[in-house]
């Protein structure tokens, strides 16, 4: 390539991280106003894919042909035609949620025949005019906060390509911190959208029990799993869950409807609230990073500054164990069951499932039962604070090749740090989100979990964002490699 041939090669580069570094309320206002189209948008993801994920390991499909269609019928419908509030937003989406003509691998390699139509989340996101360029990575079945499978490999955090990008949703949050998307979808079934975000500098909300819909399927691991995006700022988060709140007759689990619309009720201020802080993981036995500390102290400063009321507590979590597991393990055998080729399961999700066949589907249902009463233990804590500040994990995030050669229990043993603070809120369905809050020593983002009410997200998603407005971190961008 000539001296203009690389010029002009630098600066495509440079327009494309623009356009990509946008979040996708602004995305979708650009393509509204003119300023650029949908398959300019598509266009730029694709390069930016292109260029940098057979290092990253993001996507487990790219659908470039289909994405770019998609965005030409977006252009020719034209934004005033009653478009949705993503029109034209190319978005990405965890390789655990149906996109019809793809099929739906979990992670794995078990799974061979596309699916015929989309999840309900996927769904709402194409009515609101967004275009699904590609599904994500994930370990298989969601079963580790590490993205990491014997299909699909490793997935690198484009912070440190050394590092994990956490999971179960590190595909989804690798490409949204790389600027390869605006926004990807989630799953949190223990941590899975809140322990990549905090890995990847993201905004990360897991919503209320019942808040988006699993459909087709009627859970997401029982009681534990819900659905979410990753997101670079809180207002993007917003607008996604304003397109994807809501439940269909299939869920089991159906969240108390908002009373207001999320990006409107950002614009009302929290007031002065009561909010707990606490360091204290919710699981025996694991100590916290000082610099995950020290990022829950500096946030305590901040939130005072913002006028509100912030004490020290100790939580006296209740011991979530048992009602975990039995979901846990009966979440992963209701996944594995449903396989085509069950012979070609992971050795470690094998044996995960010689441990699932023992839990008898009633003690699921006493799980999830228990889970209900540990709620209302939870529930309590909410009585003298309106919110809970923590850390998201005890630990930096580790070298990739956690799951090398990892059986069963050295997978669970690596996983207890990563899960410590994050899991709890699974079993009693409380909203909570990993907060960005700079960045460590390491390079790599740091980060802390706000925990609400059942069915007050809102509250969470205010104090997020006057955090946002005083720490900006939207715009903070790693430099991934080229391919």
């Amino acid at each position: 390539m000539d001296e203009d041939g690389v010029r002009r090669h630098g600066q495509q580069d440079r327009d494309d991280a623009e356009l990509m570094f946008q979040g996708v309320a602004r995305q979708a206002e650009w393509v509204r106003t003119g300023k650029t189209t949908s398959r300019a948008l598509v266009e730029a993801a694709l390069r930016r894919i292109a260029r940098t994920d057979a290092v990253l390991g993001a996507f487990r499909v790219v659908l470039a042909e289909q994405a770019l269609a998609e965005a030409d019928a977006r252009d020719a419908d034209g934004p005033e035609n009653g478009a949705g509030p993503l029109h034209g937003v190319p978005i990405a989406v965890k390789d655990e949620l149906d996109v019809a003509g793809q099929v739906t691998t979990f992670g794995g390699s078990a799974n061979r025949t596309p699916v015929t139509a989309d999840s309900e989340a996927v769904r709402r996101l194409r009515a609101a005019g967004a275009v699904v360029i590609g599904k994500t990575t994930m370990p298989e079945f969601g079963q580790w906060p590490f993205t990491e499978s014997a299909a699909h490999g490793h997935t690198r955090n484009p912070w440190d390509t050394t590092r994990t990008p956490g999971g179960s949703s590190g595909g989804s949050a690798a490409a949204v911190a790389a600027g390869l998307v605006g926004a990807a979808l989630g799953g949190d079934g223990g941590g899975s959208i809140r322990i990549p975000a905090a890995c990847c500098g993201l905004f990360g909300l897991k919503p209320q029990r019942g808040r988006v819909s699993t459909a087709p399927n009627p859970h997401l691991w029982y009681a534990l799993g819900t659905v979410g995006p990753l997101t670079r700022s809180v207002g993007d988060a917003a607008l996604l869950y304003d397109v994807l709140a809501g439940t269909t007759p299939a869920d089991r689990w159906s969240a108390r409807p908002a009373t207001t619309r999320w990006v409107a009720a950002l614009e009302t201020p929290p007031g002065r609230l009561r909010i707990g802080y606490s360091v204290k993981p919710a699981v025996p036995g694991v100590r916290p990073h000082p610099e995950h500390v020290g990022a829950v102290l500096e946030s305590v400063r901040a939130l005072r500054e913002l006028g509100h009321d912030v004490r020290e507590v100790d939580p006296r979590y209740p011991d979530a164990t048992a009602p975990f597991a039995a979901q846990f393990c009966g979440g992963v055998r209701a996944e594995a069951d449903a396989v085509e080729r069950p012979d070609l399961l992971e050795r470690r999700t094998r044996q995960t499932l010689a441990l699932a066949r023992l839990v008898p589907e009633s003690a699921v249902e006493r799980g999830i039962r228990a889970g209900e009463r540990l709620a209302e233990r939870a529930d309590r804590m909410f009585t003298t604070m309106d919110l809970l500040l923590t850390p998201v994990v005890a630990g930096r995030p580790r070298p990739v090749g956690a799951l090398d050669g990892a059986g069963l229990l050295t997978a669970l043993a690596r996983s207890r740090p990563m899960v410590a603070y994050t899991a709890l809120w699974n079993v009693t369905g409380h909203p909570a989100a990993s907060v960005p809050a700079g960045l460590g020593e390491d390079g790599l983002p740091l980060a802390v979990q706000l925990v609400g009410r059942r069915d007050d997200e809102v509250t969470l998603l205010r104090v997020a964002a006057q955090l946002e407005e005083v720490r900006p971190w939207a715009q903070r961008r790693p430099r991934p490699p080229s391919a």
